[in-house]
């Protein structure tokens, strides 16, 4: 079996503007995807908004700069994340298509095998 981590993204500020039928539908997609998935997700959270992201780098003399925020200006954010076991990708993707991100119109949902060593 397999690591996979599903990453979900989107535009935080249409997260923040859903309204409460939105909030529930997706909820119940999250709830769906929980049940079906099962014992295969190793963890699994919501994150806060980047906008209180810390991002740490060096500069160009080896200091270290922190900064507030994302690394990048763009419009989309990590929102959230699965950690999850599978024997195959056709199995995440399954799992992961039933997810609300993917037809949110403003999400999607990112998929990374997780790098085992040793």
């Amino acid at each position: 079996m397999a690591k996979y981590l599903i990453l979900i993204h989107g535009d935080e500020r249409q997260w923040a503007a859903m309204s409460p039928p939105e909030l529930q539908k997706r909820d119940e997609a999250h709830r769906a995807f929980t049940a079906e998935a099962g014992p295969a997700i190793l963890d699994g959270r919501q994150l806060e908004p980047a906008t209180i992201a810390t991002t740490l780098r060096t500069d160009p003399a080896g200091r270290l700069a922190i900064t507030d925020g994302p690394f990048l200006e763009t419009k989309e954010a990590v929102g959230g994340y699965y950690l999850i076991e599978a024997a195959d990708l056709d199995e995440v993707i399954e799992l992961a298509s039933q997810l609300y991100e993917v037809s949110a119109g403003h999400s999607g949902v990112e998929i990374r095998p997780v790098v085992e060593h040793g």
